[in-house]
């Protein structure tokens, strides 16, 4: 930006010892100009390390200043800019004439680079007054040079003369007009334009205006500069609002896309007009599908967002257009296109959305690339949520999504199958349809929690006796011969296997007797002999039916899942058959293999025994067939309990959702009835009055979300010396994206002046400081306010601590150590939310755990919670309703994301003890290990702190 100093970096390396000053001394005299710049370089350095070696100022102006070598006169600037330029009582020193006449005479040198280096030097030394103003003429002259270099710098350096020292300058908004009427040179014009533009905005726009027809084919710089001019302007009353509405659409158009995303966003500002604000977001989309930069498309996309948050049908017409952007490799920048989506689907629109999402649902089968089944999943999901808000296309993606529950990928088939679910309990007319589908693909299906989900589905919503009975066929088909246990062990001794053992799941004897039977009542019968002479294994294969590979590979969960089912399908076939043979045949063939299962668990043929819980499941789904008729409140509670609970849960989560819709809607509407009324048309306009103009449209387009107040900006305070020190440092740590701004006030306690001030920080941390502070000069009793950027990469906590140094009376050096600045990690960690799928994905995913015991004063299990949430920024995803009740008992999911898109996950289980107390651990989770333990150590501190509610 125009106005700061350029920023230069050397590196000096000095690992020999360090030599004497007359050494020094001698090799500027006699030396080379290689060892002079060597020499020169040691200098520097040592003056930055606190040793200045003043008496060595008058060898270098009468040895080294003479010289023509390039380099060196490089060099000597950045000496000049270090070096000590006052003596003990803040005068300058005399020496320093003889640097003021040989820069006066680089800057007239014929050789365009030492012009332009001396004129870029003088903005380092832009607040010594009396080392500029015998400058100023031959400064101003530069301007009328022949090359653009030196005109550029002159007017660059003149531009931070005057920002510093106005009376220098005291003619420079009639000097910039001039030197723009005569300016050809694009880069020329744009430095000049903000210079007039700071120094007198009325004669800024009057340039402006007589180059209206030309802005939209100026430079890409001089285009921002306008773009930033008229905003500027629009803050005060000004006619020349509507040109400058006219001027924007035009940029809109330029081929940088920097220049056309300022332009969009300073269109927004100032017109809400329904074909500007289209206008804009056309360009918005555009940019995202070009760019080539996910980081840019993150920061266009969420301009976009904000822009559809205030102008929500005015962008509908956008959508398909937004749709593009899913083309894009980077799964965040998808995700957050398809939320943009989501939001602005109508009833209008849906039919073409999902369309779109269905082929690019087929192209992700077709073509297996990188995040893929990210991709898929993420589809899949969108499809969900817009077939549940919009039941009209509910039939038309139901079937589709379907043929994914066989996916390799198994969160995706698990979403299919909560789609599905929800769809089949709100849609009744579509439950035929759906329960064939899902019947026909059971064979496909290779997970179990997700046979455990289609059979659930089954179980609750086949109804027909036909329908149930091909069902019946389709789980014996899923299952294979019954009983499982005698068949696998004739396929075993059939295929000759042997082993030497049991100890890894064999058995030893040969089965002999009768084969299993089956008896008058369902019951089967079975008598079996073992010898010892050879062993058998029963071990799951990929050759046999997927259920009957889950059950025998210890899966009894989902035995127990379709016990349930069965019994369900079995119940209600009861109800609605006539033919009370075939209900029996029925209900004998599932209670067989419901002990079927059970068999398996029980013997020695697998590795993994069947479970108490699963076991006793199957057990109790036996004795409710075989006392069937007998107790018709526990069919009940198979055959309707089960659906009425599921329907509750659907009705929670929708009235959630909107109670949370609606308090988002209304919280930053909350007006007292007391409040004045402001009329701005009636009151004379101020400078507070533009600043409050420039709130409103920052509002209106969402450009002001962030709201800081004077209380909150005096907790980022942070004492960095004590009130006893010779110079009181403290400093406002302010948090900007990415980026940490350190604003550091200094303070002279001392009747001395402080010469050559040095604030120096280094980081701990994935901090990185972006540039080193200059060196001061502050005055007896003065302030210094300095400003550091510190760039931060990742979430963690991190640190910043440094040093002052200074000289004081006769060039004694003084240092003061700073206290250290902790980064708080909770700044770039916000609340999230993730459905359950999710949490259990990355909660088994995530390789770094922080356990952390509770020990706090609280008493209420839900005050610790909240106590929990409000210290580590994380939202619960446990339902309310699930959390409500009297119970000394708590668990509950917790969730949130960080500035980086790292996730973190938390889970709270306590009780409250007979006495009172809470007893119990949080869990925390996360990809990264900084994470992990910065949530838990901020726990920890937490708890210190916490004291029971009043």
């Amino acid at each position: 930006m125009l106005g700061e100093s350029p920023c230069y970096t050397v590196v000096f390396e000095d690992t020999a010892e360090t030599p004497s000053t007359q050494e020094l001394r001698s090799v500027l005299e006699k030396g080379s100009d290689e060892d002079k710049l060597d020499t020169l370089r040691r200098i520097i350095v040592a003056t930055i390390n606190g040793n200045p070696q003043p008496t060595l100022l008058m060898p270098i102006i009468q040895y080294i200043m003479p010289s023509k070598h390039k380099q060196l006169k490089k060099l000597l600037h950045f000496y000049w800019e270090v070096c000590p330029k006052y003596d003990e009582n803040g005068k300058l020193k005399q020496e320093m004439i003889l640097v003021v006449n040989a820069i006066r005479n680089d800057l007239q040198h014929p050789n365009e680079y030492i012009r332009g280096a001396t004129l870029r030097f003088l903005q380092k030394i832009s607040k010594d007054v009396e080392l500029l103003e015998p400058l100023i003429p031959t400064l101003r002259a530069n301007l009328e040079h022949r090359h653009s270099y030196v005109r550029k710098a002159a007017v660059f350096a003149l531009y931070t003369v005057h920002r510093e020292h106005e009376s220098l300058v005291p003619d420079a908004a009639e000097m910039m007009q001039t030197f723009l009427a005569a300016e050809s040179d694009a880069t020329c014009k744009r430095n000049a334009f903000v210079f007039l533009a700071s120094v007198a905005m009325n004669k800024a726009v009057e340039w402006l205006r007589s180059v209206w027809d030309g802005v939209a084919s100026m430079d890409e710089g001089l285009q921002m500069t306008v773009i930033e001019v008229a905003r500027m302007d629009c803050m005060n009353d000004t006619t020349h609002k509507p040109r400058y509405i006219r001027c924007m659409f035009e940029l809109l158009n330029s081929s940088s896309h920097a220049v056309k995303y300022e332009a969009a966003t300073t269109l927004t500002t100032l017109t809400q007009n329904p074909a500007a604000v289209k206008a804009a977001a056309s360009c918005f989309v555009n940019l995202v599908v070009k760019e080539s930069d996910n980081n840019v498309k993150l920061i266009v996309l969420d301009r976009l967002d904000a822009l559809r948050s205030n102008h929500g049908a005015i962008l509908d017409g956008l959508i398909m257009d937004v749709l593009q952007v899913l083309s894009s490799a980077d799964m965040e920048v998808r995700r957050k296109a398809m939320s943009i989506v989501l939001s602005m689907t109508s009833t209008r629109n849906v039919e073409e959305v999902v369309l779109f999402l269905k082929k690019q649902l087929q192209r992700t089968q077709e073509h297996d690339y990188d995040k893929t089944p990210e991709y898929r999943q993420l589809l899949i999901q969108s499809i969900h949520v817009m077939a549940i808000k919009f039941s009209e296309i509910a039939a038309s993606v139901v079937h589709a999504l379907m043929d994914f529950l066989g996916d390799s990928n198994n969160p995706s088939a698990l979403d299919v199958v909560a789609f599905v679910r929800e769809v089949v309990e709100k849609f009744p007319y579509l439950r035929p349809a759906i329960t064939e589908k899902l019947t026909a693909t059971l064979s496909s299906i290779k997970s179990g929690k997700v046979f455990r989900g289609v059979l659930w589905i089954l179980g609750e919503y086949v109804e027909g006796t036909d329908d149930i009975e091909r069902a019946m066929v389709e789980i014996r088909g899923v299952l294979g011969e019954i009983p499982i246990l005698a068949a696998e062990i004739r396929e075993a001794e059939g295929n000759g296997s042997a082993d030497g053992g049991e100890e890894d799941g064999t058995a030893t004897g040969q089965s002999g007797g009768t084969k299993p039977k089956v008896l008058a009542d369902g019951t089967y019968a079975t008598e079996t002999a073992y010898t010892t002479s050879t062993s058998v294994r029963v071990s799951p294969s990929k050759s046999k039916p997927p259920l009957r590979a889950l059950i025998l590979g210890g899966d009894f969960f989902t035995g127990a899942v379709l016990a349930a089912a069965l019994t369900k399908l079995v119940l209600r076939y009861d109800e609605s058959s006539q033919d009370h043979t075939r209900a029996n045949t029925l209900r004998a063939e599932v209670m067989l293999i419901m002990t079927s299962v059970i068999r398996v668990g029980q013997s020695k043929f697998v590795t993994v025994p069947i479970d108490e819980d699963s076991n006793e499941r199957i057990l109790s789904c036996i004795q409710t067939l075989s006392e069937l008729r007998e107790h018709s409140e526990v069919n009940d509670i198979f055959l309707r309990d089960t659906r009425v609970a599921y329907s509750k849960m659907l009705g929670a989560q929708e009235k959630r959702a909107a109670e949370k819709k609606e308090a988002e809607s209304t919280k930053e509407n909350i007006v007292q009835v007391d409040d004045l009324l402001n009329f701005r048309q009636f009151s004379k306009k101020s400078a507070d009055d533009a600043i409050n103009y420039a709130d409103d449209l920052g509002k209106a387009t969402g450009a002001a979300e962030v709201h800081e107040d004077f209380i909150s900006n005096l907790s980022r305070i942070s004492q960095l010396t004590g009130f006893s020190d010779p110079i009181y440092a403290e400093a406002y740590v302010k948090m900007h994206g990415f980026d940490i701004l350190l604003d550091v006030l200094l303070v002279n306690q001392t009747p001395n002046t402080l010469q050559n001030l040095c604030l120096d920080f280094a980081t701990l941390g994935d901090l990185k400081l972006v540039e080193r502070p200059a060196v001061y000069t502050i005055a007896p009793h003065g302030f210094q306010s300095i400003k550091a950027t510190i760039k931060v990469s990742s979430t963690e906590t991190g640190v910043i601590f440094g040093s002052i140094l200074w000289e004081g009376p006769g060039l004694t050096e003084t240092c003061v150590i700073l206290n250290d600045i902790h980064i708080d990690i909770m700044d770039y960690i916000k609340p999230a939310y993730c459905n359950e799928t999710q949490f259990r994905s990355m909660w088994t995913e995530f390789e770094w755990e922080n356990r952390v015991n509770v020990s706090t004063n609280m008493s209420d299990p839900r005050d610790y919670l909240r106590h929990v949430m409000k210290s580590t920024n994380m939202s619960c995803l446990t339902p309310e309703g699930a959390m409500s009740g009297e119970c000394d008992f708590l668990s509950a999911n917790m969730y949130a994301r960080s500035l980086f898109g790292e996730d973190a996950l938390a889970n709270l289980s306590i009780e409250r003890t007979e006495a009172g107390t809470i007893v119990g651990h949080v869990r925390i989770r996360s990809k990264t290990q900084g994470i992990a333990l910065s949530l838990g150590d901020r726990i920890t501190m937490s708890q210190k702190d916490s004291k029971p509610p009043i």
